[in-house]
């Protein structure tokens, strides 16, 4: 695994296809250490992915990838699984991605990472601790970039941690850290995902 991966600060972009010209297909690690409970209630942080078309927005509702929605239609984008506790070394949560398999209509792919139940349990990122977000290279295992999200967020419950967007014929990682108080449900109206409140 290589560690001369750019660390990003937010707003920062990186070109992919500059560092790596032979990526086809990304890992999109999500990482971070949290306390086993905050006001008598687990802690379960929960990945997702967007893909978005040139509004900013899915093409239908199945461009949502999540716990309850493992891959989009095709496999091109695929969660590898729910982790309730964020315990144990290394990322906590993966999605993978093929490049060269994604329609040309989505120009991004947002990845958000939300805590789950947080209103009603009273909990936000404030607790969370070492949060990253990093992308590899699928076939080589070799790490194109990373961010490290350190900001103070005591008071949100949801972040849109990076994306990728197309850059040329090839794509680019923007680091984001942008702060929602609305958990998952707000992240995905704000896509025009047609979800009902939890």
């Amino acid at each position: 695994m290589s560690n001369n991966a750019p660390h990003m600060q937010k707003g920062q972009e990186v070109n992919l296809h500059e560092v790596d010209p032979g990526l086809h297909r990304v890992s999109v690690g999500l990482g971070w250490n949290v306390p086993e409970q905050e006001h008598g209630f687990p802690v379960d942080l929960d990945t997702s992915a967007f893909l978005l078309n040139r509004e900013g927005r899915v093409r239908h509702d199945t461009d949502f990838v999540f716990y309850n929605n493992l891959e989009t239609e095709g496999g091109m984008i695929k969660h590898l699984g729910d982790n309730t506790t964020g315990a144990g070394e290394g990322d906590s949560e993966t999605i993978e991605i093929n490049l060269d398999a994604l329609p040309y209509d989505v120009e991004k792919i947002a990845f958000s990472v939300t805590i789950h139940n947080a209103e009603e349990r009273q909990q936000n990122f404030g607790f969370v601790k070492a949060a990253y977000i990093r992308i590899i290279n699928q076939d080589t295992r070799v790490e194109l970039a990373r961010f490290d999200l350190t900001e103070d967020a005591a008071s949100e419950n949801g972040f849109i941690f990076g994306e990728l967007s197309r850059e040329g014929v090839g794509w680019k990682f923007r680091a984001v850290g942008q702060g929602s108080t609305g958990g998952l449900y707000k992240i995905a109206r704000e896509y025009n995902v047609n979800v009902a409140p939890s």
